[in-house]
């Protein structure tokens, strides 16, 4: 399908006549004219600081934007009825079953997710964007055999996360050049669900990922400026939260809300990426070697850091502080594997909502009822505990980057453990599942990216040899049975290679689009 200057490539069947239509894509296609060029010019902002790190820079909180942090008056706007009470937070991908699921699981909010839980095939993010108007519109439902799947009267404030500003969608020309991924996702959904959500007395709301800077918060912000007033919805309609979960994030989080604060919804401790930007950013420094990953857990002293200052900072300025994902799936076959998971997330959300954290997240209906039975004894009968302001917490940018004491050292079960789920996962996401439930987690691109990254970072520091990890590929290929092939091929491609893959997304993503 083309009209002028766009062009679709692919395929989208009943889903695409519904999404894609001229006024839609018109609509995204201005988006891409205007913002576009300033998403590139931050991308290479993202390379160049990239370098100086390489050649020994530390990040610091910004001499430039001390005023914003100093500045004791400013706050966030309030929070709309439906965004107060934030205790639990589903995540999952758009397809429909997970759509309809996640807003009946009795969690406060559900994050449907075009980014990490959600492989980008073509089909996968047309379809998504037409399971979200049923849903707004309440008239989803699925059958499957003897079952049917239908909406409860009583459900979900929905959020939608689109995907972070270095991804492009493929299937989209706008004036010859591939689209930004994030425009198209969100300027789809705004499109179509943005006046049905004000007039269904809720917003169109939103998760923004991987954001580096403020500039790039900045940016979305004067996107969503362009947006409102092109549909004519009101200023201000749009929220947003933001994942804090890359390191260079941590230290301008005030300037983050700063800049969308007409629009803000809070910050979220992304915990996974965090992790993985944490070991990409400062992938040559010996100092920086992270141990094997169930012992990078969030007690350990950076990414307690990191948590208590996300609190600090959102409740100094009236916003919301959203703790990290549980990732147990619980297994119907093993009741002791169930009890020691479901204390250890029980321990998690006692720190989260012990820390000041106003909500948090699980990726399975049935870890809603214990992360909400912990919320609800700490909250109460209040909504969140924002006028909680941890002015006990002191964070200096040492803490931030205090790796060196995280205990624990690489070990070969590390390694074939992330190798394992490093190719399971691919694989998932190659056949177009983005959420996969491996060794009773649930795995996304952010955990596929922990294990790729940490493989390359061993091999560079000398704690495993590639050879070594050659080896284990094989053999675990070999349990794994056929079908693992490809997988295992992207997988030596961006843990074995000499130059480090900033996302192995975008290698991946050639694969899944070829």
């Amino acid at each position: 399908m083309t009209t002028t200057s766009v062009e679709v490539l692919g395929e989208a069947g009943e889903a695409g006549a519904r999404i894609l239509t001229p006024e839609a894509l018109a609509f995204v296609a201005d988006l891409q004219r205007e913002f576009n060029p300033t998403r590139l010019e931050l991308l290479a902002a993202r390379a160049d600081r990239q370098e100086r790190i390489a050649a020994g820079e530390l990040p610091d909180f910004l001499p430039a934007t001390r005023a914003v942090r100093e500045d004791p008056d400013w706050r966030v706007a309030p929070a709309p009825h439906d965004l107060l009470d934030r205790r639990v937070e589903i995540t999952g991908p758009v397809d429909r079953k997970m759509v309809i699921n996640a807003l009946n699981s009795g969690a406060r909010m559900f994050m449907a997710d075009f980014e990490d839980s959600n492989s980008p095939t073509w089909r996968n993010c047309v379809e998504g964007q037409a399971n979200l108007i049923d849903a707004v519109d309440r008239t989803i439902s699925l059958e499957t055999g003897s079952k049917s799947y239908r909406l409860h009267d009583d459900v979900a404030t929905l959020l939608v996360r689109p995907r972070g500003w270095h991804l492009h969608e493929k299937h989209l020309l706008v004036d010859g050049d591939t689209v930004s991924a994030s425009l198209f996702d969100f300027g789809l959904y705004l499109f179509h669900c943005g006046r049905r959500q004000r007039d269904a007395g809720s917003g169109p709301y939103f998760y923004l990922p991987k954001l580096e800077s403020h500039l790039e918060a900045r940016l979305w912000n004067d996107v969503f400026l362009f947006a409102q007033e092109r549909l004519s919805i009101p200023r201000g309609t749009i929220r947003a939260t933001v994942l804090v979960e890359t390191i260079l994030a941590a230290f301008e989080m005030d300037e983050i809300l700063f800049e969308l604060r007409e629009h803000s919804a809070g910050l979220n401790a992304g915990r996974w990426d965090y992790m993985f930007s944490i070991i990409k950013k400062f992938r040559d420094r010996p100092e920086f070697v992270l141990p094997d990953r169930p012992l990078v857990t969030m007690d350990v002293p950076f990414m307690r850091a990191y948590t208590e200052l996300l609190v600090r900072t959102c409740h100094r300025r009236g916003a919301h502080a959203i703790g990290g994902m549980a990732a147990f799936i619980p297994s119907r076959r093993d009741p002791e594997v169930n009890e020691l998971a479901l204390t250890r997330v029980r321990e998690d959300k006692l720190r989260e909502a012990g820390d000041g954290f106003d909500g948090t997240w699980v990726a399975h209906p049935d870890l809603v009822s214990v992360a909400m039975g912990v919320f609800d004894d700490v909250l109460g009968e209040r909504p969140n505990q924002v006028d909680r302001l941890r002015d006990d917490v002191s964070v200096v940018a040492a803490d931030l980057l205090d790796v060196a004491r995280t205990r624990g050292g690489v070990t070969e079960e590390g390694v074939r453990l992330n190798v394992s789920v490093g190719i399971q996962y691919i694989a998932s996401w190659l056949n177009g599942v983005g959420a996969a439930a491996i060794n009773n987690l649930m795995e996304d691109a952010a955990t596929a990216e922990i294990s790729r990254s940490q493989i390359w970072q061993w091999v560079h520091h000398g704690h495993v040899t590639r050879e070594r990890v050659v080896e284990i590929e094989r053999e675990e290929l070999e349990q794994l049975g056929p079908g693992y092939e490809t997988a295992a091929e992207v997988f030596a491609e961006v843990a074995l290679a000499g130059e480090f893959a900033e996302f192995l997304t975008l290698p991946a993503y050639e694969r899944l689009t070829a």
